[in-house]
């Protein structure tokens, strides 16, 4: 038995896609400072931004998790997340997509803004 014992610590595809294609990213970097290279750190830094988008692309298409904990049946890496379609709540990036729960309008509010425009 582990120290975290039943923790799911969020081993997901998108987690060791991004991980793998960030470790890439900042391999290059560092090879370019060793060799003084200008194009090489762009390179690097654009592998490393990549990695970024590429794991936030992967969790959008159901490869990640949401935050918190998640049932025992779903902790495989492989296990692909039902609930992205919809987003998750406080997810920064289910909101950058257009994704999860929005705010109703309020008519109050709606009014307020009408007023001020017009008066």
């Amino acid at each position: 038995m582990s120290a975290h014992g039943h923790v799911d610590l969020g081993h997901t595809a998108a987690g060791w896609a991004g991980t793998t294609a960030a470790v890439i990213g900042l391999s290059i970097t560092g090879l370019a400072v060793i060799a003084v290279s200008a194009p090489l750190a762009l390179a690097g830094a654009a592998v490393t931004l990549g990695a970024g988008v590429l794991t936030w692309l992967l969790h959008l298409a159901g490869w990640g998790k949401p935050s918190g904990p998640r049932p025992e049946s779903e902790w495989p890496w492989r296990a692909r997340d039902t609930a992205a379609r919809q987003g998750h709540p406080g997810c920064l990036g289910c909101r950058l997509a257009g994704r999860g729960a929005r705010r109703p309008e309020n008519a109050s509010n709606t009014a307020g803004v009408a007023s001020t425009v017009t008066g």
